[in-house]
């Protein structure tokens, strides 16, 4: 192990070199990554390519710029598998997207209420329609309709009374249907 790391800073990789080589290899990887702990990865692994490389016995002229090369292609290469795997992601940011609640249960609710506003007398219809649906004010719809206010909150009250029946007969009904 001496004899490489000898090689190694005769060759200008090692040493006080090192140290230069190593705080502007690590600004270059934040520059590009944006992440410490990324930029990090990709210095040390570009050092311990270099280090490998040249344990092998091949000849560096110029580090600054053999380990440069050697970081900026970790980072193609890294890029490129991110690219063919897609980016990991915690589990919990995209749990809520691996299934959702069936839609089919919904749908039936909203026709259930729709059939159960159609069955309403037509005047507690147009009351509950114009309130609900429509955001008009008592006062509104008393002048749309041409009745009095109290006539508008009465009929609403029966409109929800029934309402609330319907929908509870037909909640039931489905029930008995299943069993």
């Amino acid at each position: 192990m001496k004899g490489w790391m000898e090689n190694a800073r005769k060759k200008g990789v090692g040493g006080p070199e090192l140290a230069e080589h190593v705080r502007s290899l690590r600004r270059y990887a934040i520059a590009l990554t944006g992440d410490a702990s990324e930029a990090d990865d990709l210095v040390q692994e570009s050092l311990v390519r270099a280090l490998a490389r040249i344990k092998e016995g091949a000849e560096v002229r110029n580090a600054r710029t053999y380990l440069f090369s050697i970081l900026h292609n970790l980072r193609v290469d890294l890029l490129a598998r991110r690219t063919r795997r897609g980016a990991a992601l915690p589990l919990e940011a995209v749990e809520h997207r691996l299934s959702r609640p069936a839609e089919q249960p919904s749908r039936l609710r909203h026709a259930e209420l729709a059939l159960a506003i159609d069955a309403l007398p037509e005047q507690q219809r147009a009351v509950l329609l114009l309130v609900a649906l429509e955001g008009a004010s008592y006062q509104e719809v008393a002048e749309i309709l041409s009745i009095p206010p109290g006539t508008v909150m009465s009929r609403l009250s029966r409109a929800r009374k029934a309402l609330r029946a319907l929908m509870e007969e037909s909640a039931v009904t489905n029930l008995r249907r299943m069993t």
